[in-house]
């Protein structure tokens, strides 16, 4: 009797351990391996990232051998030296300065520039648009006079006189001016979706509950809108890239003096360089256009990611 006994309850772990296995098998995988997947399935994003990621780590490493003031030293024996020469690999511009250099330390500067102007900008875009979304009425009339008043200044223009009038800037100093102007376009657009979700049962049941409002837009309205936030932060940086670089490029961007990649591509404004000279400009123009296409290939990932989680959540539920 015994015997039968030990076998029966034998034969019930075995069965427990193959369904457990199943069980793991079947259920549904974590959020990394579904970006995972998507990127495996997706080539061209895949090697966006890598693009991304290698370039990043290069420059961030690159930039702190290179000693800045040096570099740009005028240097008239190496005056428009040719690509892959000695000490010069993309070339010397007119002042004999390394393009290389220029274009690592200047790269850095700008995915600096626009980390931070993404950071601040989202941030505050984001909160400012949950919050006259939700509350409505009066808090979003008057918040919505804000973003008008904002939006009927001339930003180029403005922006262009504050560079101007202050004596001494730097990055930081021009990343805090940008974001006053550049978080608008995020308001407005998390604006409109707050308001939808805000009409929605889980909202009008979390209010009956009495949960706070700043735990039902922080908690449970903002994961909702995730994948929406993530492809405009994604986005945004790739446009904040743009941002610094035009600014330099109309020489109202970095101080003189400072490497960048907008004064790299200003040098196409001379015909002879266009013409004679193209290591001077073509490297920095060609980094801008690879660096925007890939960040926009790699946020359509991570939305499609964030779409596929927001789906299998609900299913679970």
């Amino acid at each position: 009797m015994e015997n039968k006994i030990d076998k029966k309850s034998t034969i019930s772990a075995a069965d427990l351990k193959r369904l457990s296995a199943e069980a793991e098998q079947e259920a549904a995988p974590s959020g990394f391996t579904i970006m995972a997947r998507e990127f495996i399935a997706d080539k061209p994003a895949l090697i966006a990232l890598i693009i991304i990621l290698a370039f990043f780590i290069f420059v961030t490493v690159a930039s702190f051998f290179i000693d800045v003031p040096k570099m740009m030293e005028t240097n008239i024996l190496a005056y428009y030296n040719e690509p892959f020469t000695k000490d010069f690999f993309l070339g010397a511009d007119s002042a004999g300065r390394s393009i290389a250099k220029q274009l690592i330390v200047g790269s850095r500067d700008s995915i600096g520039i626009a980390l931070g102007l993404t950071v601040i900008s989202s941030t505050f875009g984001i909160c400012w648009g949950m919050v006259s979304g939700y509350f409505g009425g009066t808090a979003d009339l008057v918040m919505q006079r804000v973003y008008d008043f904002m939006m009927i200044i001339p930003m180029l223009m403005t922006i262009i006189v504050i560079v101007t009038i202050i004596p001494n800037y730097n990055a930081i100093t021009l990343t805090l001016i940008l974001s006053c102007f550049y978080w608008m376009g995020t308001s407005r657009l998390i604006r409109s979706r707050t308001l939808a979700e805000t009409q929605k049962d889980y909202v009008q049941a979390s209010k009956a509950f009495g949960t706070s409002n700043l735990k039902i837009i922080f908690r449970e309205i903002m994961p909702n809108i995730s994948s929406l936030i993530i492809v405009d932060t994604t986005l945004s940086f790739a446009e904040n890239m743009g941002v610094e670089t035009g600014l330099s490029y109309l020489g109202f961007g970095l101080p003189m003096g400072t490497p960048s990649l907008g004064t790299l591509i200003a040098n196409a404004n001379d015909p002879e360089n266009i013409t004679h000279y193209w290591w001077t400009w073509l490297p920095a123009a060609l980094e801008i256009i690879i660096l925007c296409l890939s960040i926009s290939y790699v946020g359509q990932v991570l939305r499609r990611t964030l779409n596929a989680s927001q789906r299998r959540g609900k299913q679970e539920k």
